[in-house]
């Protein structure tokens, strides 16, 4: 059997060892043809598997839930080494189930009959399934202290412009910063339960590092009606085969803890939204 094909064939082997080692899967929901919102990913653990579904962590960052109807179509990514693949699924229904942790919610989704396997030449390994990641701005954060007040600032901003029912013009934006170095761009990759990935390409990576916190503005434009800033320092990265970096963030609100349910909810007011605009 040729290698290509061999490994397109695993994929069911996998997903096995994924449950059976209490690793990860990822999962968006599936837009269809709407390209008015970047998708997001977030990233959870496998509690179990069975014939026809998969029982997942429930969604969310921080300790919230985001707002996944039962019935939401979703597109599932898996990975396993330098093999990916990506998949239709369905949320079927919403359980409790123990953990070392206590209780947690969970999802039972559909599993796959059949998956694509994703190119290894495109940043992220994107598929034909359509998946668009939201870009993020990002600062190394010199002096963390005075990236508060931008963060308070920001939280006015957009609280003001949801009640007064407005948005903030891209073009508009005047960018005030705390004490920062240079930035750098990034792709979001996933959001896990207490921060987010990105995807630094290759020709940007050279200037982050793990020492300093990192400022970061992540436009989720319209629903959320600014870009949202935040601070994030890295947990962990890995160099992909094509040497782009993947960083593993971790939030740190220690400066400024009200940010925190402030920064969740709106993520979570942009995971709604996309299950809304898929239902309309």
């Amino acid at each position: 059997m040729p290698a290509n094909r061999s490994r397109t064939e695993r994929w069911r082997e996998c997903l096995a060892q994924i449950c059976e080692r209490g690793g990860g899967l990822e999962f968006a929901i599936d837009q269809g043809d709407r390209s008015d919102l970047s998708d997001l990913i977030w990233r959870v653990h496998v509690y179990g598997l069975d014939a026809g579904t998969i029982l997942i962590e429930h969604p969310g960052s921080m300790g919230q839930s985001f707002p996944v109807d039962v019935g939401a179509p979703l597109i599932g990514i898996m990975a396993v080494g330098q093999n990916r693949w990506m998949f239709r699924s369905t949320v079927v229904g919403t359980e409790t189930v123990p953990t070392r942790n206590g209780p947690r919610r969970a999802l039972r989704v559909k599993a796959p009959t059949e998956v694509e396997r994703c190119s290894r030449r495109t940043v992220g390994r994107t598929s034909t399934l359509g998946l668009q990641m939201p870009s993020i701005e990002c600062w190394p954060l010199l002096e963390p202290r005075t990236g508060v007040a931008i963060e308070v600032a920001n939280r006015v901003q957009i609280t003001d412009l949801i009640s007064n029912g407005g948005i903030g013009n891209a073009s508009d934006d005047e960018i005030a910063l705390p004490v920062v170095g240079p930035k750098f761009e990034a792709s979001l990759a996933n959001i896990g339960g207490g921060g987010v990935g990105l995807i630094v390409p290759k020709q940007t990576h050279a200037t982050m590092d793990s020492i300093n916190p990192y400022f970061m503005r992540i436009d989720l434009r319209p629903t959320v009606p600014a870009p949202l800033f935040l601070t994030a320092r890295v947990a962990h990265t890995h160099m992909d085969s094509q040497q782009n970096i993947y960083a593993g963030m971790s939030f740190d609100f220690s400066h400024n803890p009200e940010h925190k349910g402030f920064v969740v909810g709106q993520i979570a007011r942009y995971v709604g939204s996309m299950g809304a605009r898929r239902a309309a």
